[in-house]
């Protein structure tokens, strides 16, 4: 008769790592497979059609967008989550649904919160004290998550990049002729730089976030009214 399998050295973090897989996963089902985040506009406008072009488009979006914005709003929000206070997470939400400059880039954000939250509904993951933020944004459902999990906050910060470069190189390959070689190559490319973004965001201070991206938001309300289109943004 099987005896039960003694507690493994380290097993707690084993468990974290698998819940942050789990949370970076594109098979999640929460749609984020739907969502281009402009870049598809890149392409119908011409600005990107290259796999050079695209990575210098990957790393300006990286170095002025998730490096100013998501990474250390990530953080603050497992802070605010461990400490359970509830008017910071409401504070920095809406702060990050304020740097949202268009109709497509807002609703991606509530949707795939509203959908994140739904799951963790379904699994029982919600946490009980503080609530979460009504009509809360991925950021903050994936920030309860991941504490919920037990992953610690870089690692958190450097999945969610991760994640990020996924879902846009998933996106080229739907919309460019770039083949899967080519998206490992730009992963390959990008790895360092997405660990020098988590440490950089790390390190800001409060007065010092917001994104800088003027192009990206150009390209995000042109697809509002792109003739055809694959994705919702």
């Amino acid at each position: 008769m099987p005896t039960e399998c003694p507690p493994v050295e380290g097993q707690g973090d084993d468990l974290a790592l698998l819940g942050l897989l789990q949370l970076v996963s594109p098979a999640l089902p929460i749609g984020a497979f739907a969502w281009s985040q402009g870049l598809e506009s890149t392409f119908e406008l011409g600005w990107v059609g290259s796999e050079a072009e695209l990575g210098e488009w990957l790393a300006g979006v990286l170095d002025d967008g998730l490096t100013r914005c998501e990474l250390p709003l990530i953080k603050r929000q497992m802070l605010a989550w461990r400490r359970g206070d509830g008017e910071a997470l409401s504070g920095w939400d809406a702060w990050l649904a304020a740097t949202r400059e268009t109709a497509e880039l807002a609703a991606e954000d509530s949707q795939l919160g509203a959908s994140f939250k739904r799951l963790m509904t379904s699994l029982d993951l919600l946490p009980d004290t503080p609530a979460i933020p009504p009509g809360a944004g991925y950021v903050t459902v994936f920030a309860a998550l991941a504490v919920g999990r037990g992953v610690d906050t870089r690692s958190a910060m450097l999945g969610f990049a991760w994640s990020w470069l996924e879902n846009q190189l998933s996106a080229a390959c739907k919309a460019l002729p770039l083949g899967h070689t080519a998206a490992q190559r730009l992963i390959e490319r990008l790895r360092p730089a997405l660990s020098r973004a988590v440490e950089r965001a790390w390190a800001l201070e409060d007065d010092e976030l917001g994104p800088v991206l003027p192009g990206l938001a150009l390209a995000s309300a042109l697809h509002e009214t792109q003739y055809s289109r694959l994705f919702r943004s």
